[in-house]
């Protein structure tokens, strides 16, 4: 170990290329042990960990030098009732926020006890979109147009890159010499993220051949990803998913401590005049953090956390109670690539009965997204139910606190 560390403080052995002098875990290790001595922190504990790493370090991070834990709890069970999931699920909830595991548990046992949640998913499409220069606003014009003209060429170029995706659709966009074409693919049970970055590169090459037009990135921001944006809420990417319960007046009392009335002012109040005050894009009480516990279980891009708040919870009055549902027009989920394969996270999506790919294909990756949508409805309602009782801050205090 010595002579790496030396290499390493001399400059003659960079950290990145550890791995290419050694095995995965020795290379952690000894990265770990330099930049130990480099800081004088002990990071022991990151050295910590269950997880094989060959494929992590060849896949998923570089410069690898451990891992972090986070606490799994679970909340369930959970019925569902959807068009890929069908049956009772323990929601795997990775967390360091006391309250938020108890929380989604009370609202599972709500929807359970109500019959179970129904979920469909309205749409499933990955966008990326490129953003490309003209020579005047004609030109843009003449762009759009050809774009529009020639679907069928770009679906052929867009498929002979990817056995799995599917091309879906494509919509352009002009502000002044710019031109954005969105396009949108069905990725299976990828997330699809690069799949659709590999195929957006050759319908790229097809345009600026075609039309003189001049490619500035491959991204343009219409996609648009890893950011609120109006277009995902209105248009939709990746799963677009609605999920809902109703709930008769005596479980609402029983479990809620709360009643119908209420739970529909505050909804009213809080999640859509409150937000639409706030200039907020989502509409809901605290969906991301459901979202975000189950994706960093499940080996999800948490960036797209962002995408998933864009989510509009509703309260319907009904004879004899209400209906609760939660809308999320752009959850980007998969149970293949990524983390999926690492293995806690692996493990994780097998306890939901969606590891890898499914058959068929994109069935694993849509039931994920129903059961996902389930636990955001049981999280929405647990949250209205305390607000509404006024129980918020004794639940934040008796499980939220050291």
């Amino acid at each position: 170990m010595q002579d790496y560390l030396e290499r390493l403080k001399s400059g003659s052995l960079k950290l990145y290329a550890l791995e290419k002098e050694l095995p995965p875990a020795e290379a952690v290790r000894i990265r770990r042990k330099y930049i130990e001595q480099v800081t004088g922190s002990d990071l022991g504990n990151l050295g910590s960990y269950t997880i094989g790493i060959d494929n992590v370090v060849r896949k998923n991070c570089e410069n690898m030098i451990g891992a972090v834990q986070v606490p799994v709890g679970v909340a369930g069970p959970l019925a569902v009732h959807g068009e890929y999931a069908d049956g009772e699920f323990f929601l795997p909830l990775a967390t360091t926020e006391g309250a938020l595991v108890a929380s989604v548990n009370r609202g599972c046992g709500a929807i359970t006890k109500a019959g179970g949640a129904e979920i469909r998913i309205l749409r499933d499409g990955m966008t990326r979109a490129p953003v490309f220069a003209a020579r005047s606003v004609a030109h843009a014009k003449e762009i759009a147009d050809w774009v529009s003209s020639h679907r069928e060429e770009i679906r052929t170029v867009a498929e002979s890159t990817t056995s799995h995706g599917k091309f879906l659709d494509v919509t352009t966009s002009v502000t002044g010499t710019s031109v954005f074409v969105r396009l949108e693919f069905d990725t299976k049970d990828a997330m699809g993220m690069n799949m659709v970055t590999i195929a957006s590169a050759k319908v790229a090459e097809l345009i600026v051949d075609s039309t003189g037009a001049r490619l500035i990135a491959l991204s343009g921001n219409m996609c648009s990803d890893k950011k609120p944006a109006a277009i995902n809420l209105v248009r939709g990417r990746g799963k677009s998913v609605v999920a809902g319960v109703f709930l008769p007046d005596a479980l609402i009392c029983e479990v809620f401590k709360t009643d119908a009335a209420t739970l529909t002012e505050v909804n009213l109040r809080k999640n859509l005049v409150g937000s639409a005050r706030a200039g907020s894009l989502g509409f809901n009480a605290h969906a991301a953090n459901v979202i975000a516990a189950m994706f960093i279980a499940c080996g999800q891009d948490p960036a797209h956390v962002v995408e998933g708040s864009s989510c509009i919870t509703t309260v319907d009055q009904a004879q004899g109670g209400i209906y609760v549902a939660v809308t999320l027009p752009s959850l980007n989920v998969g149970t293949v690539g990524g983390g999926t394969s690492i293995a806690t996270q692996a493990e994780c999506l097998s306890l939901l009965g969606v590891s890898g790919g499914g058959d068929p294909p994109g069935s694993h990756a849509r039931k994920f997204a129903e059961i996902v949508a389930s636990g955001v409805l049981a999280g929405e309602l647990s949250l209205l139910g305390a607000l509404g009782a006024q129980h918020l801050a004794r639940a934040h205090q008796q499980l939220g606190r050291g």
